[in-house]
């Protein structure tokens, strides 16, 4: 039987990625869920059987300015309360710790480009095993506080929280597995442009460091999401 996942993307190019032939091949059906374009009462919180929350560059604490960004929270703890599978990242990984009464506050710093996880003993343990020793791309300068329910499973010298799992069905990861730098990821160097600028980084940096990691990057994300999704609760 077809499954239905539902990916909430706030800016069209932090997309599912190299998870898409994942979920396909896992059978279930992606559809995506534009803030703006669609309103968040058309999705019934249960029904999907997988809800992803994509990356952005908004803080959770700018509901004034992006009141969807309250909307979006209250669904998320809806789907919560169904104990129905949930997978966050960056953003998406911050609206689950907030929705959970984590707190979710600016670095002082940003945390740019590829790096190493350190795992840690619930991590080694976990689908995030297969990506010990491979570079994934960091793009945050935000951090939330682990949930007290859950489980802290990953670290880097500039954020102390990469991930956090409550149970089987919540996961909510920092970093972005997702992305497929196979090809330099050139949509998301344009798409942040101002960003890096501001931070001083040169693009020229990334799209070097994508196209050495990305292969591996990509292989061992792709394992690690097909492991999460076999073992969730539907």
């Amino acid at each position: 039987m077809l499954r239905t996942a539902i990916a909430v993307r706030h800016v069209h190019f932090e997309d599912m990625g190299s998870f898409e032939a994942v979920l396909s091949g896992a059978g279930y059906k992606l559809h995506y869920h534009d803030p703006g374009k669609a309103d968040f009462a058309t999705i019934d919180p249960a029904e999907p059987d997988l809800l992803v929350i994509l990356g952005g560059p908004v803080g959770v604490y700018d509901t004034d300015a992006y009141p969807f960004l309250a909307e979006e929270r209250a669904l998320i703890r809806r789907r919560l309360d169904a104990g129905r599978p949930i997978l966050g990242i960056c953003l998406g990984a911050q609206q689950i710790a907030a929705a959970l009464g984590a707190e979710v506050a600016p670095m002082g710093h940003k945390e740019i480009g590829f790096s190493k996880l350190t795992l840690t003993d619930a991590g080694r343990v976990g689908p995030l095993r297969h990506l010990e020793g491979v570079p994934v791309l960091h793009w945050h300068g935000d951090a939330f506080e682990t949930p007290r329910e859950a489980d802290n499973l990953a670290t880097t010298p500039l954020c102390a929280t990469q991930g956090f799992a409550l149970g089987r069905n919540v996961l909510a990861l920092q970093f972005h597995p997702e992305a497929d730098a196979c090809s330099g990821l050139e949509n998301w160097l344009v798409g942040h442009a101002s960003e890096l600028a501001h931070a001083g980084i040169d693009p020229r940096t990334i799209r070097d460091e994508a196209r050495r990691h990305g292969s591996a990057l990509r292989n061992a994300a792709r394992a690690m999401f097909s492991d999460w999704l076999k073992d969730i609760d539907l």
